[in-house]
């Protein structure tokens, strides 16, 4: 279980499922990163995703197709960034050790999707992607 006193940056609710549930089962050691990353970074970055139950819409249509996604283990969140920021958060986190990125730099919704597991966790890794 996190101990949210000790991360400056974030708060529990902004990795909690926006299903409704509530749930928030983010793993620590992601989350000691992702803060580690952030004081890296020198910038501040939305949350836009961080917990999602298998029952979170996004998630059960992934169930259908045969797999959830990483958000379900708690070892990922997607962050709000864009251009130069979302360079040098791509840069921190691949030299930082994340393994999975995934990048949407296009549109209004821009993102970069940050995790990490392993091949131990069901997920090839590492791994890098774009939406």
């Amino acid at each position: 279980m996190v101990d949210w006193s000790d991360i400056p940056s974030f708060s529990e609710s902004e990795f909690t499922c926006r299903c409704g549930c509530g749930a928030t089962e983010m793993d620590e050691t992601f989350i000691e990163k992702l803060q580690d990353l952030r004081d890296r970074c020198n910038f501040g970055f939305k949350i836009t995703s961080g917990y999602r139950c298998p029952e979170h819409p996004i998630e059960k249509s992934k169930a259908e197709a045969g797999r959830l996604s990483a958000h379900t283990t708690g070892m990922a969140a997607d962050i709000s960034v864009r251009g130069g920021n979302a360079y040098t958060l791509i840069k921190h986190a691949t030299n930082m050790g994340f393994t999975g990125l995934g990048v949407s730099q296009s549109g209004d919704g821009r993102f970069v999707h940050l995790d990490i597991l392993t091949g131990d966790d069901g997920f090839p890794r590492p791994w890098i992607w774009s939406y």
